[in-house]
């Protein structure tokens, strides 16, 4: 299980890392556990769209190997409360470490170098049941499209995007970067159509999106998917 010291950790560390790189954070980003529990319904955009901090190491135990700690700006649901089509994240790169390889079934999303240091991508094309597959694949980096031959490492340099296509198999990290207590850290955005991280991600591992918390140490903060409801 992924220890609540380690999630309060890596989000102090992505504040820091962000602020450096200029990514600002909406107010919302430093909301204590005692200023949700004082929040209304005014508030029920992020609590319902699953806005804020995410962080994940999908069940497998390896943090510094597999693991994400990213920020959802925005998001949308597709539906008439929160008509939005698109959702907006920074993500924390430490050097190494990644999610799981993965597509979406629906989500179309450009990932974004948005800081120094690379953002290294392994790409591969899927077949209709989801298994990795040897079709070559079509990409657009910064609008220029080619062809490149499944299971590619492509490499983006700071302000580079690569556009990926929904069953598009993908699993990035950071190099380089900003170093603090001995890990190198970058960033990289996610600028997409609405995000559904509960019924949209396929790892071919079978990870979880999201782990289980051992209590180790109280919460600093909630996750996105934790917030309490309004009183």
């Amino acid at each position: 299980m992924l220890k609540r010291s380690q999630i309060n950790y890596t989000v102090g560390i992505a504040k820091r890392i962000f602020a450096e790189l200029g990514l600002r954070l909406p107010p919302f980003a430093f909301m204590t556990t005692s200023d949700w529990l004082a929040a209304g319904h005014e508030y029920d955009e992020i609590r319902d769209c699953n806005l804020g901090w995410d962080v994940t190491d999908f069940g497998m135990e390896d943090f510094a190997l597999y693991g994400r700690c990213l920020f959802t700006l925005r998001n949308g649901k597709n539906n008439d409360a929160y008509p939005k089509s698109y959702a907006e994240k920074f993500i924390l790169d430490p050097e190494g470490q990644r999610a799981p390889a993965h597509f979406h079934k629906s989500k179309r999303e450009d990932i974004i170098n948005r800081g120094i240091g690379e953002i290294v991508i392994d790409l591969a094309s899927s077949t209709p049941d989801g298994a990795m597959d040897t079709r070559p694949l079509s990409i657009a980096i910064d609008g220029v499209r080619r062809t490149i031959q499944s299971q590619t490492r492509v490499v983006l340099k700071p302000g580079q995007s690569i556009h990926l296509e929904p069953g598009v198999i993908h699993s990035f990290w950071g190099e380089h970067g900003i170093k603090i207590d001995g890990v190198n850290y970058t960033a990289s955005g996610e600028v997409s159509s609405v995000c559904n991280d509960f019924n949209d991600n396929f790892f071919l591992n079978g990870a979880p999106r999201f782990p289980g918390i051992e209590e180790d140490v109280a919460r600093d903060f909630y996750l996105c998917q934790e917030y309490p409801a309004a009183k």
